[in-house]
């Protein structure tokens, strides 16, 4: 077991079992299923930009939204060594605290990407940011440091040539790191007070740049479902052990779309694989798989009956649950780095020229609502909390929508 390289001040309370709904506490929101509960503009114009605020450096990782505040990543200086942690108020932009520490682990990257890529995660009491230099900062809500973690001064060949962007992901209590490349290939589930390891997997040597989903099945279990090449394994995030796997092949780019009761799958050359889920300790069964529906980049998204996934091409698929019939499909304003997330009926998705556009999936053969040019290349996953989506490039951070009035 390896232990943190830096341990300062007292343990917080226990992470919260839940986050608070109308939060985003990590990657495609709560369970990474890209679904949010609060009510954001689905024709957003110019008078819905609330603030818009410069950022120090690149950055692909998505804003996280915790108990009123923003918190987002960067990377600054000639080779991103510089590595940034940011906090914002939510309601007006105004830049609160900011840490910046310096990488110990490889800075390069694709030209495309950035060390700034996983996107942090929250549990309510602390924040966790991981960078593509295998450096994990965790941090309380006030920018005071707790614990850091050198993934690559512990594990020195944990790295690829192009750039890491799994985004740490908690489940159960467990902090999960997917730290996956063609070297010393591995997922570790972390103590989120000390950041020590609870455990530690070995996995396929390969480049992987998905993020992990979680399911929690009727009777109270969890499962944490890894992605790669190989296929899909389901693990008890306290322990590690496997629950079942998936067959292969198994999506490296985009991650898995998850419901109470679906799992979709991207699986380069045979298109987008769904599957049944019934109880976490019973190997789910496919439903169908269509090559018809590709997910390039783009992870899919599970809403109701439905499932909705971006190709290469910008084209929109709707595509139903249980029979794998499509009732339409939508060519959107591409070409598209991140992934569409939805709160209601409404998906929405942000384009690497940076048009973030809105779609009513409930029209007979999808409608664009609105589309709203932000005018940078942007290449994040949006965010969403209550009333308001959340963007970023390299160069800003925005919060497009207003707060409801009270209600009387």
């Amino acid at each position: 077991m390896k232990f943190p390289r830096l341990l300062t001040g007292l343990l917080l309370l226990p992470a919260l079992s839940t986050a608070a709904r109308a939060d985003w506490p990590q990657f495609r929101g709560n369970d990474a299923s890209g679904k949010g509960d609060g009510k954001p503009p689905a024709s957003p114009g110019t008078a819905d930009v609330v603030w818009k605020e410069k950022l120090p450096g690149r950055g692909l990782s998505s804003p996280v939204i915790m108990g009123g505040k923003v918190f987002l990543t960067a990377a600054s200086g000639p080779d991103q060594q510089t590595l940034h942690v940011i906090c914002l108020e939510e309601k007006s932009g105004k830049r609160l605290w900011e840490r910046r520490f310096q990488a110990t682990g490889r800075t390069m990257c694709h030209e495309k990407t950035c060390v700034a890529a996983p996107t942090p995660a929250s549990d309510g009491q602390r924040i966790f940011a991981l960078f593509s230099t295998n450096d994990l900062f965790c941090l309380d809500l006030e920018g005071n440091l707790i614990w850091l973690r050198g993934f690559t001064v512990d594990y020195p060949n944990a790295s690829n040539s192009l750039g890491l962007a799994s985004s740490p992901v908690l489940a159960d209590g467990v902090l999960v790191t997917q730290i996956e490349n063609d070297g010393d290939s591995f997922t570790a589930g972390l103590d989120p007070a000390t950041g020590t390891n609870l455990w530690k997997i070995s996995r396929p040597k390969n480049a992987n740049w998905t993020t992990p989903v979680i399911w929690r099945d009727p009777a109270g279990g969890c499962a944490v479902m890894v992605n790669s090449v190989e296929g899909v394994l389901a693990l008890d995030p306290k322990t590690g052990k496997e629950r079942w796997s998936l067959p292969k092949p198994g999506s490296s780019i985009p991650s898995s779309g998850i419901s109470a009761k679906h799992l979709a799958v991207p699986r380069p050359g045979k298109g987008l694989a769904v599957w049944s889920l019934t109880t976490a300790g019973t190997a789910p069964e496919m439903v169908w798989e269509s090559a018809q529906i590709n997910s390039d980049t783009s992870s899919p998204v599970i809403h109701g009956t439905r499932v909705f996934s971006i190709n290469g091409a910008g084209v929109l698929s709707c595509a139903e649950l249980d029979s794998g019939d499509r009732p339409w499909k939508l060519r959107l304003e591409g070409p598209f780095s991140g992934s569409p997330v939805m709160s209601g009926s409404t998906l929405y998705a942000v384009s690497e020229r940076g048009v973030l556009q809105c779609v009513d999936t409930t029209a007979p053969e999808g409608r664009i609502t609105g589309k709203l040019p932000l005018e940078e290349a942007i290449l994040c996953t949006p965010s969403l909390s209550g009333s308001a989506i959340y963007l970023r490039s390299d160069s800003h951070v925005w919060r497009v929508g207003r707060d409801e009035p009270a209600v009387p």
